[in-house]
């Protein structure tokens, strides 16, 4: 399913534990090939890149991983520096932090160091991201929307992603922050579309074969919304709340998988 996705990817919901059992950051460290692989930490996100960097390297560290690269990608110029993309291509998987999504796209789109990403990413190199790092792996992403609220019309912000990953619209610390309202506004205004919202401390790893399955302590929510039935969200007025009828809500713990081609639930193996 080449037209969906051409690598592998972990995408996690934010918030994944760091200091304890680390499962989901356990899980990034074996698809990079183990603690003796070498993982690039990209900080681009942020606007804390030494803290966040430091404690990430700090994480890896504590799990084994004695190779750690850092890299403070704070502008276009750095992004289109030969050295820097050179960095990059020695990495076993490649590593985005949480921060504002919007960072990501707009320093990095279009640069030699993106154009090395991808090149990775086509040779089966695990690109992972965090939090704002998983927004920004969809090839349109949310940037803003309204968190605890009903679906209303026009409270969705969306801006064009990183394009690792199809026909899909990604949000993250779902349940944690009450996002499922505007993920359903994502979908009805493109039905086409599936939402997938990640809960903390949860990811989903994707495969070349356009599946992924749920890893973490939380769940993972799928909409697909090919099924409604009847919307009025192109009728409404701004702020109003939108219908929706027959839409399809998977919830999916750790050990289920879905099949984003044929977009059906994997049970889990026993």
């Amino acid at each position: 399913m080449s037209e969906l996705v051409s690598g592998n990817l972990l995408i996690i919901g934010g918030a994944e534990d760091k200091w304890g059992q680390s499962s989901v950051l356990k899980h990034a460290i074996d698809m990079c090939g183990g603690p003796e692989s070498k993982i690039s930490v990209l900080t681009t996100a942020t606007q804390k890149p030494k803290e966040v960097g430091d404690e990430y390297r700090a994480v890896f560290s504590r799990l084994g991983v004695q190779d750690i690269d850092v890299l403070n990608i704070d502008n276009r110029s750095d992004a289109n520096d030969n050295s820097v993309a050179h960095r990059i291509s020695s990495a076993a998987g490649v590593f985005f932090t949480g921060g504002d999504q919007l960072r990501i796209t707009s320093i990095l789109g279009g640069t030699k160091t993106f154009g090395t990403l991808l090149e990775l990413y086509k040779k089966g190199v695990p690109i992972i991201g965090t939090s704002a790092g998983a927004s920004a792996m969809s090839s349109v992403m949310i940037v803003d929307g309204t968190s605890n609220s009903a679906a209303k019309k026009c409270t969705l912000g969306m801006s064009p992603g990183l394009g690792l990953l199809e026909q899909v619209i990604i949000d993250q610390h779902f349940e944690q922050r009450g996002r499922l309202g505007r993920l359903l506004v994502g979908v009805a205004q493109n039905p086409s579309v599936l939402g997938i919202g990640i809960d903390e401390d949860t990811a989903i790893k994707v495969h070349s074969n356009a599946s992924f399955e749920v890893v973490g302590t939380n769940c993972v929510t799928v909409i697909d919304g090919r099924t409604i039935q009847n919307s009025n969200v192109s009728e409404l007025n701004p702020e109003e709340i939108i219908a929706l009828s027959n839409v399809t809500i998977h919830v999916l713990p750790a050990g289920y998988g879905f099949d984003l081609g044929q977009r059906c639930v994997r049970e889990k193996k026993i």
